[in-house]
């Protein structure tokens, strides 16, 4: 399954404003969005935008639950 490049990017970065958004407000659920579109844009060319969404992801959900 491959991902069109402009759709790719358009999840990688939504996928980033969710994450950075998860550091003030809701941050289970928009760190899950986050990991998730990161997850699903790995099948488009931007993969080291999606690894970034998906880690500023994970470390917004640790420093909810510390």
């Amino acid at each position: 399954m491959e991902i069109s490049n402009q759709a790719g990017q358009w999840l990688v970065w939504i996928g980033i404003i969710c994450a950075v958004v998860a550091f003030f407000w809701q941050p289970v659920w928009m760190s899950v969005i986050a990991i998730v579109l990161g997850m699903i844009g790995l099948f488009s060319g931007q993969k080291n935008l999606n690894w970034a969404a998906i880690i500023i992801g994970v470390i917004a959900l640790i420093v909810y639950y510390i």
